[in-house]
Order: C-alpha cells, then sequence, then structure tokens
C-alpha cells in the first residue's frame, strides 16, 4: 500500500531533476524549477481557493524539518488557525533599521553637550553639520561612505578651510560615536579619518589658509564701520560689538548681560567661556556702551544672552554672511582681531603686552606674565577708546592718551 505521507527519501531530495512539484504528502511538496533550485511548498485549500505557502529553500531546511513544519500546519488549518503562523514565528525578528546621521548626530550632541563649557560651541556644532553636511542628514548611519564625506567636504575644503577641518573632525567624532553604539561595523575604517584616507584624497591646503584668518587692512576699518552702521540687524550690532572689544566670536555670541556692567563699564567673562581658562576683563569704549544701551530690553534676565535670537544663540554665521552681503566674503569675523593688532602695532605707541592683554593672548615670556599680574583696566580703557575713536573718525591726542595710561606711551 502506497504512503500517504513521507512519501520522499532524503536522496530523491537530493537528486530528483525534474521540473515540477514533487508531493511529500499531507500538503508538503518539493519544488524543482527549470533553472535546478529546489525549495520547499505547503499547499493547503481554503474556501475552494488553493494556498502555496513557502517554506524555504531545500538547502536550508531539510527533508525532517519540512515535515515538522506541514505536521504543524496540518494542525493549524484543522483547528481553524492560520499555518502561516507557523513560519512567521520561526523567522528571526527583523534587525532594527540604522538612524539617519541627522537623527543620531543630534542623539550624540545631546549625549555629550553638559561637558562642553560655552553654550554657542553647542550651537556651533548644529548649525556647522546643518550648513555643511546637510548632503549627510538622511543617510542611514550604517551607510554613509568615504564619497559622502568628500561631498560634504569639498566644496569648502579650499575657501573656508578651518571651518572644513572642524566639520570633517565632527563627521568623524559622530561616525566613531555610531560604531560605538553598534550602529556601523566595528571593523570599518571611518570614511571621515583624515590620516592615510582623505589625507589622500583632498588638495593639501594652504599654510596661510591653515594658520590664519583673512583680516581687514587696518585703514579700510573706519569705512567698514561706517557701512556697518548702515545695517540693521543684530548680526551688524554683534559684529560691530566684537570689533569694538576685539574680542573672539564665541566670547561676543554667548555674552550675558550678567556679565556686563553698564555703570563701570566693564564686560568680565568668565574663565568657562575664555579660551586659556582665565577671567578676561574688558574695558568697554563708548560706541561698545552706546550699542548696549541702546539694545538692552526693559524686562532684562541676568542669563540673558545680549546678542541673543528668540532667546537663542546666534550662529557665527550670521556675521560671516553679513559680510558677504556687504562684499567683504574675503574676511573673516576672527579676522577683525588681527586688524585691532596691526593698528595698535603700525598706529599707536600703546605698549605690546598691553595690546596682548587687551585680545586675552596667553603669554609666554616671564616678564611679561609679571606685567599682566594687574589687570591694568585703565591702561587698557584707553587703548581700547583710542580704537573707538579711530573707527569712527575721532582722533584722541597723544597727550591725553599719554595722561589715560599714566605716561606708559
Amino acid at each position: 500500500m502506497s504512503r500517504s505521507i513521507n512519501r520522499l527519501t532524503a536522496r530523491e531530495v537530493a537528486t530528483l531533476k525534474t521540473t515540477g512539484r514533487h508531493a511529500d504528502g499531507g500538503g508538503l511538496y518539493l519544488r524543482i524549477t527549470a533553472s535546478g533550485s529546489r525549495s520547499w511548498v505547503f499547499m493547503t485549500t481554503k474556501d475552494g481557493k488553493r494556498n502555496e505557502i513557502g517554506l524555504g529553500s531545500a538547502r536550508a531546511v531539510s527533508l525532517a524539518m519540512a515535515r515538522r513544519l506541514s505536521t504543524e500546519m496540518r494542525e493549524a488549518v484543522a483547528t481553524g488557525k492560520n499555518p502561516r503562523a507557523v513560519i512567521e514565528k520561526l523567522a528571526p525578528p527583523e534587525p532594527p533599521s540604522a538612524p539617519t546621521f541627522g537623527t543620531f548626530a543630534e542623539e550624540y550632541i545631546k549625549s555629550v553637550e553638559s561637558g562642553w563649557r560655552n553654550p554657542v560651541h553647542r550651537h556651533q556644532w548644529r548649525q556647522t553639520l546643518r550648513d555643511h553636511a546637510s548632503c549627510l542628514t538622511d543617510i542611514p548611519i550604517d551607510q554613509v561612505d568615504t564619497d559622502d564625506v568628500l561631498a560634504a567636504l569639498q566644496p569648502i575644503w579650499l575657501t573656508r578651510a578651518e571651518t572644513a577641518k572642524r566639520v570633517r573632525g565632527r563627521i568623524e567624532r559622530i561616525l566613531d560615536a555610531a560604531k560605538v553604539r553598534g550602529h556601523r561595523s566595528r571593523d570599518a575604517v571611518n570614511p571621515a579619518t583624515w590620516r592615510g584616507h582623505l589625507a589622500l584624497l583632498l588638495p593639501q591646503q594652504s599654510k596661510l589658509a591653515r594658520g590664519h584668518h583673512a583680516a581687514l587692512p587696518w585703514g579700510d576699518a573706519p569705512a567698514f564701520m561706517t557701512s556697518l552702521r548702515k545695517r540693521d540687524a543684530g548680526a551688524a550690532q554683534c559684529l560691530e560689538f566684537l570689533i569694538l572689544t576685539a574680542a573672539r566670536s564665541g566670547e561676543a555670541l554667548g555674552a550675558t548681560w550678567s556679565e556686563i556692567d553698564l555703570d563701570k563699564a566693564i564686560w568680565t567673562i568668565p574663565p568657562s567661556r575664555m579660551k586659556a581658562g582665565a577671567e578676561h576683563c574688558v574695558p568697554l569704549p563708548r560706541s561698545a556702551l552706546s550699542l548696549l544701551i541702546d539694545i538692552r530690553p526693559k524686562k532684562l534676565a541676568p542669563a540673558q544672552l545680549v546678542f541673543a535670537v528668540k532667546g537663542t544663540a546666534r550662529s557665527n554665521m550670521a556675521m560671516a554672511m553679513l559680510l558677504r552681503r556687504m562684499d567683504f566674503g574675503h574676511v573673516t569675523v576672527h579676522g577683525f582681531r588681527s586688524t585691532f593688532r596691526d593698528w595698535a602695532g603700525d598706529a599707536t605707541n600703546f605698549p605690546r603686552e598691553l595690546v596682548e592683554q587687551a585680545i586675552a593672548h596667553t603669554i609666554h615670556n616671564k616678564a611679561e606674565r609679571a606685567y599682566r599680574r594687574g589687570t591694568a583696566i585703565e591702561r587698557r580703557r584707553a587703548l581700547m577708546q583710542s580704537w573707538d575713536d579711530y573707527l569712527f573718525g575721532k582722533q584722541m591726542s597723544e597727550a591725553k592718551a599719554s595722561e589715560m595710561t599714566g605716561g606708559r606711551i
């Protein structure tokens, strides 16, 4: 008597070549295609309609396993259950999809930003990625490759060298963090790595581009300030304040009203916001003081940013874009510190150590460090007011400057 089930043998499963379905019984079939591939299918009928359920390749699913699955499916059909559930419960769960670069970048920044002492730094991380790595935003982070990173860096690599270096480093850190979190292969090379990787693909940046910020010649500064004052925008006010105080962009952008003493005309920047980690006092010249009085809100919160945009830190790019609109795109915001220093060295007799103190430079010479132990506020006040007067067409007499600096010029 022929068997109704278990008709096939393991040898037949391995050697049969005839195209079509070969019954094992009980609804289980070995299907062989014209190309020679073998797979298991379970056939059942519901409401007069035949349904075919694939059980997998005969290479991956043995004859014994196929029979066990078909037995469970027959039991499911007999009890009114869905036979497909037998296969679905055996299927491995879909691996979670990797987040996009943009999503993971924001998660990473949130996880580490509490350790960044400068709130402007937090804003600039997001801003540089938004402005210069937007081509990566929607790419799953496990799929970001070297070509994607190059697409972000090449447009700014030579024209905005310092920014490009920061963007590359930030992309590298985000991709490294994604590897630690298991979103990227631990064995894969980080496509934003510089040494031995991008260094071989990107052109060498000039020493000038790497080491210096393009500065406005000090002789052109008064005309520039006249043009700047015609701009009625928050970015223009922030840039004017930055130039008048010779401050770094992060120092000006992060300034809060609690740091400003309008009565004493002093701006005290805490160590946590200074590059050298030491408190820096800036004597405010008259024009800077007047600007602050003009923009001071009626209801003042001490921690409120002076140059905020709707309560958040203004982007450094706002001042850079302003320079471009003024046809000064060849000049950098940071370069105005050099403009101030060149003016002080070329056009005045103020001591070099006083000028270096005004721009909060770290001094390595012991004699100069000893000089700087005193804040020399009034001496620097004369220097900054002289700079203010120069920028806006006023001239301080040498005798007056000498009197205000205690005879040091």
